[in-house]
């Protein structure tokens, strides 16, 4: 196997053939990307007319994934420039047009497929689209893509070929001019695979570009161009299959990656280079675009506010291990209090310890509760939230949603722990007002805890990592809180930390509210009595804050990892 190009025909001569439509298309110019100093695209020039379904192929690291996320805008390139008809694809005029499906699903896999197109559909078109127009596109799409007969089936469900067509359907919803697709049939059988790339024929022979990235053979040969990328993200080729075959001297399409691989990556590319300076045809005027500079986009951030609601509430309901959690995790820590404590903790034997205990697992099992609500409610969509960004989600309303959807279910679990417990006569007798008091800390209690979840959720990138994330944000809570240690015989250090957990501040305003300093006597409380005497403002405005800081810090972690960078 040889790279010399003489007896190869140019590789543009058969790939140029096509009539330009009107507008430049997706261009990329002198498109170069580095990470530390490492090369990941070098000098990458590159047109795709509408209409083209194109694959861009090359061995592991050869920069596929970098060159499809520069295309998307996904990835700000180092040097050099992406436009779309002359706009660069960064911005939202041109990032709007453009349809992106990674290889994670970009779909909520508990819901049935016509809602989770539905809600997608909700988020993305304009916000002047009515519910006919929404519930027409939704019907379009899944009616093009071959999946109205699936469109109640749960989307865990579906075979692996229609769960890939159902994110495309996603895409699709908006009628985008390029389609870019990272390795759409990875993991599928080669019938389910050629299935696949028949759908991105129809969609490509419609007029929009599609482009995938792909290792399959069979991928190749469905296309109508392939763009070879060879170490360290060099241009090797461009043309057609055959013409690949023929450039380097090879029978089949699986033998390129060796044949690239047995050469200097530069001396290839500088092989290609001199053949497409050979060819090169001067710039000339495409005319104007034929859509608009300005698409209206997606959703306001009322409609988000309240499509994300809706989802989030759905998808509760819906998914099995959500509602275990729930339902388990409340009646589990109810029942083991009520097995721990005696009825009569507060009643006249001057058991101090049994009621700072009793005060303390309260305040707990509030953060607690929070915090198993939200550590996996962010990481196990992220895929999907990650694509919605893209078209310009607020995550503003995406945070304030799963606070709106949580809440009233965290007041819930207030309200049952206190009946339980008062009921069983685990707790002091005390006036409505006090324990509404008690409740609303408690239920700040839960919020903080839940803030903390979610911004945990924001920071990890698996739901196991979040469920390890568990212990690791509870023990702190429980040695810190001032039940164990009393905060005045801590370290300088132990008190700094004992600051910023809202355990303690749960605990120490609950046990004022419940006037523990003065239902036990001062040498029984010993250490504990500063933290009972005096009223809870400081307490609850500490709590607050806490709230109101991890919330504040979600949003920017989320805008941060999630915006295109």
């Amino acid at each position: 196997m040889s790279v010399t190009g003489s007896t190869a025909t140019s590789p543009r001569a058969t790939t140029r053939s096509y009539e330009w439509p009107s507008g430049s298309g997706l261009q990329a110019s002198n498109l170069s990307q580095q990470v530390a100093g490492r090369t990941l695209l070098a000098d990458i020039s590159l047109t795709f007319p509408r209409g083209e379904l194109v694959a861009i192929i090359g061995g592991s690291g050869a920069g596929k994934t970098t060159l499809l996320e520069s295309l998307a805008g996904v990835r700000q390139p180092h040097s050099g420039s992406v436009t779309l008809d002359g706009v660069d694809v960064t911005a939202a005029a041109a990032r709007q047009r453009i349809g992106c499906v990674p290889q994670d699903d970009i779909i909520h896999l508990d819901l049935p497929l016509r809602r989770t197109v539905a809600y997608a559909a909700r988020l993305r078109l304009p916000g002047a689209a009515t519910r006919t127009d929404i519930e027409t596109a939704v019907d379009r799409v899944l009616d093009e893509l071959d999946l109205a007969d699936r469109a109640d089936v749960p989307v865990r469900e579906l075979s692996g070929g229609q769960r890939k067509r159902a994110s495309i359907a996603v895409e699709l919803l908006t009628r985008p001019q390029v389609l870019l697709l990272d390795e759409p049939t990875s993991g599928l059988d080669p019938a389910t695979a050629a299935e696949v790339m028949g759908v991105l024929r129809t969609v490509a022979s419609h007029g929009t570009t599609v482009v995938v990235t792909t290792h399959a053979p069979a991928d190749v040969r469905a296309c109508d161009r392939v763009v070879l990328l060879a170490r360290g993200g060099r241009m090797a080729f461009d043309g057609s299959p055959p013409d690949a075959l023929r450039w380097f001297g090879v029978d089949h399409l699986d033998a390129l990656h060796t044949a690239v691989a047995e050469h200097d990556p530069q001396e290839v590319a500088d092989r290609f280079a001199a053949i497409e300076r050979s060819h090169a045809v001067p710039p000339t005027d495409l005319g104007p675009t034929d859509g608009p500079s300005d698409p209206a986009g997606m959703a306001g951030a009322g409609r988000q506010l309240l499509t994300l609601i809706r989802r989030s509430a759905e998808l509760m309901l819906r998914t099995r291990l959500t509602s275990v959690i729930l339902i388990g995790s409340p009646t589990l820590v109810i029942a083991m209090m009520t097995t721990l404590f005696r009825p009569d903790t507060f009643i006249g034997d001057g058991d101090a310890i049994g009621a700072i205990q009793l005060v303390y697992w309260i305040a707990f099992a509030g953060f607690f509760f929070g915090l198993t609500y939200g550590l996996l409610q962010i990481v196990t969509e992220a895929p999907v939230v990650r694509r919605e960004r893209f078209w310009g989600l607020s995550m503003t309303a995406y945070v304030t949603s799963k606070i709106l959807v949580l809440l009233p279910l965290l007041l819930a679990v207030d309200v049952a722990l206190f009946t339980v417990l008062h009921a069983t006569d685990r707790l002091p007798s005390a006036d409505a007002r006090t324990w509404l008091a008690v409740g609303v800390v408690f239920l700040l209690d839960a919020a903080a805890g839940l803030a903390l979840g979610l911004l945990a959720s924001a920071l990890v990138t698996t739901a196991a990592q979040a469920t390890l994330a568990l212990p690791m944000l509870c023990f702190p809570q429980v040695l810190f809180a001032g039940a164990m240690v009393p905060v005045g015989v801590m370290t300088a250090g132990g008190r700094a930390i004992s600051d910023v957990m809202s355990n303690r501040w749960a605990f120490e305003a609950i046990g004022r509210i419940l006037d523990l300093g003065d239902r036990v006597p001062a040498e029984q409380l010993g250490a504990w009595e500063p933290a009972f005497r005096g009223d809870a403002t400081a307490q609850v405005a500490a709590l607050i804050a806490m709230v109101s800081i991890c919330l504040v810090v979600c949003v920017l972690v989320l805008s941060r990892r999630l915006t295109p960078r």
